[in-house]
């Protein structure tokens, strides 16, 4: 993942046009007129290689012949001409390129190569950037700059980014957005993806100081690694907002010939999107909707809300949305009604708060501050509709005040258009979102909801290894590597209970049986009473075919119950291939919930989590949830809480509650058998039992595959906190721990950021910083462990732990190259500790194949400079003046510089 020479694409200072023409309607002379019309500031150069003029301009017919090399080039020539095009813009000098032609992917020279693959090879000396091909180009109205073929007006300037994976829609939701004076900071259609795609962008527009939001509309991810951890650093700063495609089955198949990638499970997307801190809405109109609240409505703690209205009609549908949505509707206290009782006549006393078709100004006013001052609710949801007695401005002016002033969030709605238009903007000029129906701002407030359950999701890194459990992994990696490279696809029963037992989840004890004679000794061996149930490949539920019996109390029995199962199997489904029995320990346990864990892989997102109802209901299937590996406590918490059967282990009249904590242990317990066990490719527990007493596993499938080139955890979407990493010694009579940063470290960062001098601060980022901003820090000690790593040393001081240095290293999209900095408590400085955290991210770097390190210091910096020549490091000139680079080859043999 890289920014590398973005800036030259989203933000140029001269712009070049390829294929620039006077023909209307081609892509030269579209796009040249939206270059000319959009106000750009810096040089526009035209180049046609058979006209001197075009749009009255002077054209050149060389790329040479310009007077320096643009920071930009859009190329609208025939496909056969880009690559060559792309390597001469590469030798002059050019960084970024917009690619406006179609077709590079389908046009193969003599070897089979495409088009689009001989682009980016005459791209990659150079470094330079390459958006596209095809789609509508992009836009960035602050600079005027409109290089694309939309139709229309420019958009106005705004704090939005729009990126989309459809040019067409990009082109309808700006026309959309200028009717609503929607401004942007950026509209970006991505074409094909070739080189910059979705997650660079994202990248780059997380750290963009002009952007409030960012807006994306997508069809497939092509590398879901790269997307989550460059959504997860931009939502750790901004709203990020997804609209995609592809809900069903047909929908998704539809977008992947679209966009010629695989279509994942789409609720296993929903699952990444939470995980990631983002937020998804259903359509383009909720894009926006969402932006209106989240940017606007201060954060709340809570989901009860209350509906003041002059409407019952309207406070109707607000409830109702509120039911049918996330949100809980206030119930109000004795108090609180008393309160109203004062203040209204004959109302239902209830929420929503009927204040009446004739409700005056001052009745709206007071009904608020009763609903400010009381503690039932979390938000409240002010509803005015339109009639001849109040104008609606006049409502507003009286409760503008008190909203002003409210301690929870306040969401408005103002019905009608006209004559509600002045309160709605007086509304929206104090910072509180306005909406146009009472269900548009219910799904406000939900969303409010999901977006901030998902920045919690965001905040949670487990750990690749449980604190308070060590598995047997030996014992599990044997049985798995044994049976793959046995090619068993499937463990036997015997098998897969001990894989459990060596991850500490009890399972019934169960014995596989080729006859009835086997089947009899296996109950012996059990002991009575036992359940027999079929065994084939064929048949995944078996008692619908008549496969299972309970409850056997002897031999007798278990002869007749599977003389008679053969029978009816046979006669049920006489395809099915009959392997035998297994013969399972009787589990009595009256009440139980019966429940599913499983292990599948999503297409995109690898292996994922699934959770729910178990056992043989029929809307089982229905009452599922996904997760992303890897879990914790707290994760397993907020995937049990998405199921029906997670929130029923509460208890309920007929049933006692089960342990909610037992469900979560086997959650993160399977989670880390998938870090531990690149073998496991699917697992299934159905059911599980969950009572007060603990959990047990019944059913039990695993299957198994040879472990490929990636290790367990590396083949997760996410990956775990290392604590493998983790490396504790003695420090000058202190125990020290150096360790990968965690997001609970905030609060100690601070601190430590704190107790720099600020001589300190500007050897170490060259500039003087008197505060660091909330979304800095968490984006200092939020990262993924992926294309970033900062070691901080911690250690014990008056019973607290504080941060003593930190190291840092941020890696370039090809692992070739990582820029390193290093910082100390100013303190302890000459102490040894720098030399410690550099050798320890030296190391790290080393291990995972990087192949060089690199960072720049101040010339004058002679102590950080003599500690990395002491560690191997050359000096040289950098790019800035007054600095030096720090080299250092980490390999043998470095591959490339």
């Amino acid at each position: 993942m890289s920014t590398r020479n973005l800036e030259h694409l989203l933000a140029p200072r001269s712009v070049a046009v390829i294929g620039a023409s006077d023909r209307a309607g081609s892509v030269g002379a579209t796009v040249f007129r939206n270059l000319r019309a959009g106000g750009f500031a810096g040089p526009l150069w035209p180049i046609n290689l058979r006209h001197r003029e075009v749009a009255g301009e002077r054209a050149w017919t060389h790329l040479r012949e310009l007077p320096q090399a643009p920071d930009l080039a859009v190329i609208c020539t025939p496909p056969r001409t880009v690559p060559g095009l792309i390597e001469e813009l590469g030798s002059l000098g050019c960084k970024a390129a917009l690619v406006l032609t179609s077709g590079l992917q389908t046009q193969r020279d003599r070897r089979g190569r495409s088009l689009s693959e001989q682009m980016l090879k005459a791209a990659r000396p150079h470094l330079l950037r390459i958006l596209g091909p095809e789609g509508i180009g992009l836009l960035v109205p602050g600079l005027g700059l409109n290089a694309s073929l939309a139709l229309g007006p420019p958009p106005r300037p705004g704090k939005l980014a729009f990126v989309s994976q459809s040019g067409t829609l990009a082109a309808a939701v700006l026309d959309w957005a200028g009717a609503r004076e929607i401004g942007f900071s950026h509209v970006i259609a991505v074409g094909e993806r070739a080189d910059v795609d979705v997650a660079d962008l994202i990248d780059y527009l997380g750290g963009d100081a002009g952007t409030r939001a960012i807006l994306l509309y997508l069809e497939t991810i092509k590398t879901p690694r790269k997307f989550l951890s460059a959504a997860r650093a931009a939502a750790r700063n901004k709203p990020v907002i997804v609209v995609k495609s592809g809900r069903t089955p047909a929908a998704a198949l539809a977008a992947a010939a679209h966009t010629g990638a695989a279509p994942g499970a789409d609720r296993v997307f929903d699952a990444a999107v939470a995980r990631a801190g983002l937020l998804r809405v259903a359509n383009l109109l909720d894009l926006f909707v969402a932006v209106e609240s989240l940017a606007r409505a201060p954060r709340g703690t809570g989901e009860r809300l209350l509906i003041v209205t002059n409407s019952g009609g309207a406070g109707v549908l607000a409830a109702d949305a509120a039911t049918l949505g996330g949100a809980e509707l206030a119930t109000l206290a004795e108090a609180t009604l008393e309160r109203f009782d004062a203040v209204l006549a004959d109302w239902p006393r209830t929420n929503p708060v009927d204040l009446g078709g004739d409700a005056t100004p001052e009745r709206y006013a007071q009904a608020l501050r009763i609903a400010a001052e009381c503690d039932e609710a979390d938000a409240v949801l002010l509803i005015h509709a339109p009639t001849a007695l109040v104008p609606a401005e006049a409502v507003a002016a009286a409760c503008l005040p008190l909203a002003q002033a409210l301690r929870r969030p306040l969401l408005s709605c103002w019905l009608g258009a006209g004559a509600a238009e002045p309160a709605r903007r007086a509304f929206a000029a104090a910072g509180i979102p306005g909406y146009g129906t009472p269900e548009e701002a219910v799904r406000a407030f939900d969303q409010g909801l999901t977006y901030r359950r998902n920045q919690e999701q965001l905040l949670e890194a487990p750990p690749s290894t449980e604190v308070d459990f060590t598995p047997d992994r030996e014992a599990a990696h044997t049985l798995a590597a044994d049976a793959a490279r046995g090619r068993r696809e499937t463990l036997g029963a015997g098998e897969t209970r001990r894989l459990l037992a060596a991850y500490g989840i009890e399972a019934a004890d169960t014995r596989a049986a080729g006859s009835v004679n086997s089947a009899l000794a296996a109950a012996d061996a059990i002991g009575y009473p036992v359940a027999l149930k079929i065994q084939s490949p064929e048949l995944p539920h078996k008692s619908e075919a008549g496969g299972v019996a309970l409850d056997l109390e002897s031999a007798r029995e278990l002869r007749t119950a599977a003389s008679a199962m053969l029978r009816r199997v046979r006669r049920l489904a006489p395809h099915a291939e009959i392997a035998g029995f297994t013969v399972q320990a009787m589990a009595r346990r009256p009440g139980a919930h019966e429940l599913y864990i499983g292990v599948a892989s999503d297409a995109q997102f690898g292996p994922v989590i699934v959770f729910g109802q178990g056992g043989g209901a029929s809307d089982a299937a229905e009452d599922r949830a996904v997760a992303l590996p890897p879990l914790n406590e707290a994760l397993a918490k907020e995937l049990l809480s998405r199921t029906r059967a997670g929130r029923l282990l509460a208890g309920q009249r007929d049933r006692p509650p089960a342990d909610p904590a037992a469900v979560g242990r086997v959650l993160v317990r399977v989670s880390q058998m998938l870090i531990d066990l690149p073998e496991l490719a699917e697992l299934e527990i159905d059911p599980l039992l969950a009572d007060g007493h603990g959990v047990l596993a019944l059913d039990t499938r695993v299957r198994v595959q040879p472990a490929g080139a990636s290790r367990g955890a590396e083949r997760l979407a996410i990956r775990p906190y290392p604590r493998e990493l983790e490396e504790s010694l003695d420090w000058h009579g202190r125990r020290l721990l150096l360790r990968p940063i965690r997001p609970d470290d905030e609060t100690r960062h601070l601190v430590f950021l704190q107790k720099l001098d600020p001589e300190d601060i500007r050897m170490r980022i060259f500039t003087v910083r008197r505060a660091i901003e909330r979304s800095e820090l968490a984006r200092l000690t939020q990262i993924d462990y992926e294309r970033e790593m900062a070691f901080i040393a911690v250690a014990e001081a008056d019973g607290a732990l504080e941060t003593l240095g930190a190291v840092r290293a941020i890696n370039d999209p090809d692992n070739v190259v990582a820029e390193f900095g290093i910082v100390i408590r100013s303190d302890l400085k000459g102490r040894g500790l720098g030399r410690l955290l550099l050798d320890k991210m030296i190391r790290y770097c080393r291990s995972r194949g990087t192949e060089v390190l690199v960072g720049d210091v101040l010339s004058e910096n002679t102590g950080m400079l003599a500690l990395c020549r002491s560690l191997g490091f050359e000096s040289g000139p950098s790019d800035e003046p007054n600095r030096l680079r720090l080299r250092l080859a980490l390999q043998q043999q470095p591959q490339r510089a």
